[in-house]
C-alpha cells in the first residue's frame, strides 16, 4: 500500500508520502489463485504471473467491505486466462462486458480494472477476453 493512504483527518503528508502517492505499489501473484484483500486498495497494481491458468477472487463485503468506488487493477503477465469471479457468486456479483459476462477472463499482457459500484456488485472494465 502507498505510504500514507489511507490519511485521517490530521495528519501530515511528508514530500516523499506525497510523492509516493502517484505510484502503484506492486502486489506479484504467482500462485492459482488469489483473493484480493484490503491491502490492494489504494494504489496497488496486482500482477499475476502464473503460467497456467489462475483466478482472482473477489470477496463478500462481509469478509472485506470495500468501500463503493473502490478501484483495483490487475495485470495478467502469465501465459495462462486469468478469471476474475466472486468467492460466492450467489452473494457477490462480478460482470463485464467481456465473452463471459459473469467470470471475465485476461489473457496474457490483459489488464483490467475491478470496480466496486454498490454493495456486493463489481464491473471488470479493461481488456476482457
Amino acid at each position: 500500500m502507498a505510504t500514507g493512504m489511507p490519511a485521517s483527518t490530521g495528519d501530515v503528508l511528508s514530500a516523499p508520502m506525497f510523492n509516493e502517492l502517484v505510484q502503484f505499489t506492486i502486489n506479484t501473484q504467482s500462485g492459482a489463485t488469489y483473493t484480493l484483500a484490503s491491502t490492494d486498495q489504494y494504489q496497488v497494481l496486482i500482477l499475476t504471473s502464473n503460467a497456467s491458468t489462475k483466478t482472482v477472487s473477489i470477496p463478500t463485503d462481509a469478509t472485506t467491505n470495500f468501500g463503493i468506488g473502490t478501484a483495483i487493477t490487475i495485470i495478467n503477465t502469465g501465459a495462462g486466462l486469468l478469471t476474475i469471479n466472486a468467492v460466492t457468486p450467489g452473494t457477490t456479483t462480478v460482470t463485464s462486458s467481456g465473452a463471459t459476462s459473469a467470470s471475465p477472463t485476461l489473457s496474457q499482457h490483459g489488464a483490467a480494472v475491478c470496480i466496486k459500484t454498490a454493495a456486493n456488485t463489481w464491473r471488470v472494465v479493461g481488456g476482457i477476453a
